[in-house]
């Protein structure tokens, strides 16, 4: 009901604003800066029927898709988190498009069904999210909501995906990292969890990686890059990857490394996930090779991580950890051969023959900016032949089970 003089200034503003933001849009070198502005771009060609402002957004939206995502469709970070916000912004374009009855570029509709199908494995199958390179917890049901009152809907029946593995039933799910770091542009959020994987059951984590902490100015943020802060091998504690401070105080990957002879296998009786990395051949001549199993009908995970040295005379010491979700409750028999862990509903059964055993206490970043602590089993020794072989396993036991446990070992306090 304003005067036209004042929506003629309202209007003038916007557009004075809107020609400002796409004159300095090219200047920034932040990714997501990059993607609002060609939200805001597109949006305002749109309202005002301004072909310039229209296509001026739709070209920059297609520079970004060119330039952030790999020849599979994925982020070129390797981070769940992006992928999201990439996905929410292009099918709000897309909406956009659509209400007002504009063309939708086909380039457009090819990245939302690649973003799709790999939000359905990562997110839709077990409802959190998995913590591999700068995730966090969050929860994406209204934006399920979103998607599913516009129609979208997605499938996806591979086991890989964006350098991950994905395993699951109704159930259980394994995630493992699978993948090599990104190139260095992309890597600002990267974290040093080769090999690292998750385990969830009947969607309650068991296994999970200890998150990531935002604040990169913050010594928790190293800390939460480093391979410790994963369920993996750490060697003569060091982390896989080195970082180096970049431009606006970001850390990026100095050295990469390489995934290969990856293996992902699934039957009603068996699941199947191995890997080996070169991250510690150069500068300890070490590589690491990892096999995961488990057998759904009798909950076993079991595990092999080999460390196979060309080095011969070297000694390596190891860890192997496995962070538990915060809650989680380990107690260790004063044997020392077996970790009982307690978590929601169920009991779980922790031996590894032949290496000595711990828990410790950790932190878990997996909430924005914050930490708690959180209990890790961890698997410590020294690998002085040149193919040291450490097995380990988790069984379910029933709670009534678990509680004879207690009773039939004396637990160490921690």
């Amino acid at each position: 009901n304003s005067s036209e003089e004042y929506k003629d200034k309202f209007n003038f503003m916007i557009r004075k604003q809107v020609t400002h933001l796409k004159n300095e849009i090219e200047r920034s070198e932040i990714v997501y800066n990059k993607m609002i502005s060609c939200s805001a771009l597109v949006l305002a060609g749109l309202s005002y029927k301004d072909e310039l402002f229209l296509s001026y957004g739709l070209n920059l939206l297609r520079k970004i898709i060119t330039s952030s995502f790999d020849n599979e469709n994925f982020p070129k970070s390797r981070s769940f988190r992006q992928l999201v916000f990439y996905f929410k912004y292009f099918t709000l374009i897309r909406e956009l498009l659509k209400d007002s009855r504009t063309d939708i570029p086909v380039y457009l509709d090819e990245i939302i069904f690649y973003l799709g199908q790999s939000y359905s494995v990562f997110w839709k199958s077990a409802k959190h999210v998995y913590l591999f390179n700068g995730s966090k917890e969050a929860d994406y049901k209204d934006f399920d909501e979103y998607l599913d009152a516009h129609g979208y809907k997605f499938s996806y029946q591979k086991k890989e995906v964006g350098g991950y593995a994905f395993i699951d039933n109704s159930e259980n799910s394994i995630a493992v990292d699978l993948g090599s770091p990104p190139e260095k542009k992309f890597s600002e959020t990267y974290q040093s969890g080769a090999l690292s994987f998750e385990f969830t059951y009947l969607k309650n984590k068991i296994i999970c990686n200890s998150g990531y902490f935002q604040s990169q100015k913050h010594q928790l943020n190293n800390i939460s890059r480093s391979t410790a802060a994963h369920s993996t091998l750490t060697l003569n504690n060091t982390s896989v990857c080195n970082f180096k401070l970049g431009n606006y105080n970001k850390k990026y990957v100095d050295k990469s490394f390489k995934v290969f002879e990856k293996k992902i296998l699934k039957n009603k009786d068996k699941w199947v996930i191995e890997a080996r990395h070169d991250g510690y051949k150069k500068k300890f001549g070490v590589i690491h090779h990892r096999i995961i199993e488990y057998y759904p009908k009798q909950f076993r995970l079991i595990g092999s991580d080999n460390i196979i040295n060309s080095k011969k005379k070297m000694t390596n010491s190891f860890e192997i950890r496995f962070h538990l979700y915060p809650g989680a409750k380990a107690t260790k028999t004063i044997d020392g051969k077996i970790i009982l862990i307690e978590i929601g509903n169920s009991g779980w059964k922790f031996k590894c023959d032949n290496n000595l055993i711990d828990v410790e206490t950790g932190l878990y970043f997996g909430k924005k900016s914050s930490y708690t602590e959180n209990q890790n089993i961890y698997i410590y020794g020294e690998a002085t032949e040149t193919h040291k072989k450490i097995n380990w396993e988790f069984i379910k036991i029933w709670k009534e089970k678990l509680t004879q446990h207690l009773f039939r070992f004396p637990i160490k306090k921690i």
